[in-house]
């Protein structure tokens, strides 16, 4: 049982990992491309139509939705959320079991 629960832990840690790595990889696309996008909306035009913040503005909102999961922010549907309504319905499950058949 202590070996599952080892497991368990470094699974779910290397799953963080990757959501972690995959937050940052996109932080750091976001970064680099809205930054190319603004040198060449300036060369091209001098800044008379800023046209490249409707891309960062587009792809920002994602990548705060990606942070909101990432790193759990989520006050309404985040993983205390998910571990609050597991552990209440184990409870009422061991009040009732036949409640959802």
């Amino acid at each position: 049982m202590e070996e599952f629960n080892k497991e368990s832990k470094y699974i779910r840690a290397r799953e963080r990992v990757e959501e972690l790595k995959k937050f940052y990889g996109n932080l750091t696309s976001y970064i680099v491309v809205i930054t190319g996008l603004a040198i060449l909306n300036y060369w091209i035009n001098g800044w008379s139509y800023m046209w490249f913040l409707w891309a960062a503005f587009g792809w920002g909102i994602g990548l705060i939705f990606h942070a909101l999961r990432t790193f759990n922010l989520n006050p309404f549907f985040g993983k205390d959320w998910e571990q609050r309504k597991i552990k209440e319905f184990m409870k009422e499950d061991e009040q009732s079991p036949r409640r959802w058949e």
